[in-house]
């Protein structure tokens, strides 16, 4: 078993191209499973000699462990793919995650904040300081893209045209797109790459070195942005809910508040699916029903 999630590892970063934090999940799940089987059965078996019933009792596991919808969707994920290389390498004759059926997704409503909350945010960093103009133009970006976090520091000097406004974003599966980028994020940006510092090794990577470093000239992880976030949310008094995800949310939210169809909202956060952007008109549906207090007569 281990053998083979090795060798599928290395199939999905060099015939698929998968990101460090796509190989990341992968490996944690499908060695969750591998967990609860020497857990289980006290040993861990070949993969071919596992049925859909072992699958399904690694699910109801999950649930008994009260794991959310989501994650446990994503490890039966993991393992259906998994599955599926090993049948086409020859290590397994069938596919047992096959006949599994995910949770019902749970669907809640996102977080977000409204304009004059990301206005207090987006002003909190210091003005006057490396780390808070850096900090600053992060925000701007996030807000004015709709970025995830880790599309934000997958950003490169490459990817930004400051003439045309736009910038080009790496999303999930390596797809690639192309936002608009707004006036104050690309004066936020020059102001921070007129002082920042980057690494000699960082900066011989010319129009590939990225667009935001750490304090040692570095490509940024995902946790820094969320603990940086987390400092200026205190500093703003806003509620500790906000993640980096939350200004993607408020993105969409606000553009659909203003009359964006939602088709174009969907291609500029770059989901695959119009139901995943669905969920941002039930957060807009107050500001329809302001409208609706106020032109329709019989409403109140």
């Amino acid at each position: 078993m281990h053998s083979a999630i090795a060798q599928f590892l290395r199939y999905m970063v060099t015939e698929r191209n998968a990101s460090e934090l796509t190989i990341k999940s992968y490996r944690e799940d499908l060695f969750s499973f591998v967990d609860w089987l020497q857990t289980t059965l006290g040993r861990v078996p070949h993969p071919d000699s596992l049925t859909p019933q072992d699958l399904r009792s690694f699910q109801a596991a999950l649930q008994k462990a009260d794991y959310a919808r989501s994650s446990i969707a994503r490890k039966l994920a993991a393992l259906r793919s998994f599955y599926k290389f090993s049948m086409r390498e020859g290590i397994a004759t069938s596919n047992p995650a096959k006949p599994l059926r995910n949770p019902r997704r749970q669907r809640t409503l996102p977080h977000v904040l409204t304009d004059d909350e990301v206005g207090r945010l987006l002003l909190a960093p210091p003005g006057n300081k490396v780390d808070g103009l850096r900090d600053r133009a992060i925000l701007e970006t996030v807000y004015s893209a709709g970025l995830r976090v880790s599309e934000l520091v997958g950003l490169q000097d490459g990817d930004i045209d400051k003439h045309d406004q736009i910038v080009r974003v790496r999303g999930k599966g390596r797809k690639e797109r192309i936002c608009p980028l707004g006036s104050f994020a690309i004066k936020a940006i020059d102001a921070y790459a007129k002082i920042r510092k980057r690494s000699a090794k960082t900066e011989a990577l010319g129009r590939k070195a990225p667009v935001f470093v750490n304090r040692f000239g570095n490509i940024l992880t995902t946790r820094s942005v969320g603990r940086m976030l987390e400092k200026h949310l205190v500093a703003a008094e806003l509620d500790t809910r906000t993640s980096p995800h939350t200004l993607r949310h408020s993105f969409a939210t606000h553009l659909l508040d203003r009359g964006a169809d939602i088709r174009s909202v969907q291609e500029l956060l770059g989901h695959k699916s119009l139901a995943t952007t669905q969920i941002y008109t039930h957060v807009s549906a107050a500001s329809l029903r302001k409208v609706y207090e106020k032109a329709h007569p019989r409403a109140k």
